[in-house]
């Protein structure tokens, strides 16, 4: 008995080498890693230590990217996996926003990057980890609307910046009630919790309805599609994060799209920036060479009769190459990449309803003029999983 004690003993204390156990760590997923840290407290320190957060994000293999999705006045926030079928319930969940101020409250997504949602509420701005539920509120910039009435922002991007390791934002304002060029472009520092101008910047550029539109992050530089006012035509602006200057790019030439039924979105294996035309029938045009004008190519024409709204604005492409994206109300739809819608998704109890009670073609009618015409549509954005945290300050 002695000798079959001492054996059990000595099996049940062996251990793995710390080296094979953070290998086998680095490549699990990020859900289960947060359960991890109540094994014991080295767990807990070695999965909550910076360098461990940095080494599985730069996993390329093991990175998960999901949707968050919910309505500006939203009941309940969703994480959604888009590579699976949209009627998977067990591939959503539920996730909070209790940081921010008691409801009633209208939020609104304002970019995403590296593992962290920009947040709008109450006129503050909010970082946040949707996968461990990290969150900092940013510094109130020098033009707010209470401390400066007579501006506006119209342009907000969100990017990291690998040299200082450092979380920005930027935001392009100009005055309310005036077709006159943008007068301000102010940048905002995690690590130096402060904003700061950049100076001697003025173009001609306008937004409809007066709403903030969200940058397109590609190619090391933010995208907005904007109205060229002086010019009478839409444009694509860029702008250059590390050159911290502007410029343009055409759309096609073939495109004829209203303004504010168009968008821009990065889709592909070997991402692409695209524009597309949202409203019967939608239209992708790709630009195979970036900043090649002649290069424009329209490569997808998707039917959107089997979508109530008659709308469909591309959010992300699945790892099967099918197409994810809003039906401008609030619900979901993918397509394949020859244009075929294959599913669909309303994602609100209340929008639902309408649908029973109302014939279907009133319903569409009120769908077409809240997403065609309407700042205030649904929230989403692709994150990807993470453990990282904020920078500390300088």
């Amino acid at each position: 008995m002695k000798t079959y004690c001492r054996s059990r003993k000595t099996k049940n204390t062996r251990h793995l080498p710390q080296e094979l156990i953070i290998q086998i760590l680095l490549r699990l997923p990020v859900k289960s890693l947060v359960r991890f840290k109540c094994v014991c407290k080295s767990w807990l320190s070695l999965i909550s230590d910076s360098h461990f957060s940095l080494s599985h994000f730069e996993q390329i293999a093991t990175r998960t990217e999901r949707l968050v999705f919910f309505e500006p006045s939203a009941v309940e926030v969703r994480s959604i996996d888009f590579n699976a079928p949209l009627y998977d319930d067990s591939a959503s969940a539920v996730l909070n926003l209790n940081f921010l101020p008691p409801k009633p409250y209208d939020v609104r997504i304002r970019g995403s990057c590296r593992g962290f949602v920009l947040l709008e509420c109450c006129q503050s701005l909010w970082m946040w980890n949707p996968s461990t539920g990290v969150h900092k509120q940013l510094s109130s910039s020098p033009t707010m609307p209470n401390k400066d009435p007579m501006l506006l922002t119209f342009l907000l991007g969100f990017w990291y910046d690998h040299s200082t390791d450092d979380y920005l934002v930027v935001k392009v304002l100009r005055m309310a009630f005036s077709f006159v060029s943008a007068n301000r472009v102010e940048i905002f520092s995690v690590r130096a919790n402060a904003w700061k101008e950049i100076e001697g910047l003025h173009f001609s550029y306008l937004n409809c309805f007066n709403d903030i539109k969200v940058g397109l992050l590609f190619n090391g530089a933010l995208h907005w599609l904007v109205d060229r006012y002086d010019l009478g035509k839409n444009v694509i602006l860029v702008f250059d994060l590390r050159k911290r200057s502007f410029s343009e790019i055409p759309l096609p030439r073939e495109f004829e799209w209203d303004y504010n039924r168009c968008d821009l979105v990065v889709l592909g294996k070997i991402p692409s920036l695209c524009v597309v035309g949202c409203c019967s029938p939608a239209e992708l045009w790709v630009m195979e060479e970036y900043k090649d004008h002649s290069s424009w190519t329209k490569t997808i024409v998707v039917s959107v009769d089997d979508i109530p709204t008659k709308y469909f604005s591309p959010i992300c492409s699945t790892n099967c190459n099918d197409i994810v994206g809003i039906d401008g109300s609030t619900g979901l739809a993918k397509c394949s990449d020859k244009g075929k819608v294959q599913e669909h998704r309303y994602w609100s109890s209340s929008y639902t309803s309408e649908v029973a009670v109302y014939k279907e073609g009133l319903v569409t009618l009120l769908s077409q003029r809240r997403s065609c015409f309407s700042p205030y549509r649904l929230q989403v954005a692709v994150y990807i999983e993470s453990l990282l945290s904020l920078p500390c300050a300088w």
